[in-house]
């Protein structure tokens, strides 16, 4: 499913494609996961970085996820252990949820990564984040959530928003800023490619740069000369590539898509709904486990 620019505004849909070769049909959404996403992150497992909003100075880059705050250890023990490892014949690998062939190696060794792939550009990402929150609130002890952001649909500036994502994860407000990212393209309009007033695309000239998204920033403590020159750094340009490069390896062609520990993949369409997609993950999760 190719989406055209006047649908950007569209919550309904199920997946944003890449113009490659989606899968599956369109899920029927609950009523909980057709509202706006929640205003708050879950404080557990999320893509973690520094909690201060008054960072200045970048974090070491390396892999799509921020490194875990202090807390994070104390706060994994409090978690329940996965469930056990049941296999009633109601997940079918090929159906459900794919393979990841080769695996891919994971930003957190050791522990259980589910990675959403995502876009602050894609409708569906925006409809299913409340989705995630909940599979964030549900992850049993020894796993965490990662989030790696997708470029495939420069006409509609994925790119940047990819780029935005990155940047702020180096200073470590990733985390804080989640949900108000999502809100600057879809509700106030100030970081979308969408006119909120006339509901039609902008010119690609009014679209909002790198100085537009320094400033949505600079709210979270980071001076926007600083969060420019980062962004535009070699650092993030290596770190976009290396988000493209994980992409084609899951072989996603769509957004949202949530990857289980560098192996298995599916969507909300392949899971069959947006509450099948939490089931899933947990029996995913307590395959590996599992060591199944």
């Amino acid at each position: 499913m190719r989406l055209p620019l006047l649908c950007v505004a569209l919550l309904g849909l199920a997946a944003c494609g890449s113009g490659n070769h989606d899968a599956a049909s369109t899920p029927s959404p609950t009523p909980a996961a057709t509202a706006a996403p929640a205003a708050t992150t879950a404080p557990v497992a999320t893509p973690a970085g520094a909690t201060s909003t008054a960072a200045s100075t970048p974090a070491a880059a390396g892999s799509t996820a921020s490194a875990a705050p202090a807390s994070a250890a104390e706060a994994d023990d409090k978690r329940p252990a996965p469930k056990p490892f049941v296999d009633d014949g109601k997940w079918v690998e090929g159906k459900q949820y794919f393979r990841i062939d080769p695996a891919q190696p994971t930003s957190t060794p050791g522990k259980i990564e589910v990675t959403e792939v995502f876009s602050y550009g894609c409708p569906a990402c925006f409809q299913f984040h409340g989705i995630v929150d909940q599979m964030v609130k549900d992850l049993p002890r020894g796993t965490v959530m990662t989030y790696t952001p997708a470029s495939f649909r420069p006409d509609e500036n994925w790119p940047l928003l990819q780029r935005a994502y990155l940047t702020a994860q180096a200073f470590g407000v990733d985390k804080q800023s989640h949900d108000a990212m999502f809100d600057a393209v879809f509700k106030s309009g100030e970081l979308g490619i969408m006119d909120q007033q006339t509901n039609k695309p902008k010119a690609q000239s009014a679209w909002p740069t790198i100085d537009d998204v320094a400033k949505f920033y600079a709210k979270y403590g980071v001076k926007p000369e600083e969060f420019v020159a980062t962004a535009n750094s070699f650092t993030i340009n290596t770190k976009m590539k290396r988000a493209d490069e994980l992409i084609r390896a899951y072989e996603v062609d769509s957004t949202p898509t949530i990857v289980v520990n560098g192996k298995y993949r599916f969507t909300a369409a392949t899971a069959g709904g947006y509450p099948q997609s939490i089931e899933l993950v947990q029996w995913l999760i307590s395959k590996e486990a599992a060591g199944k």
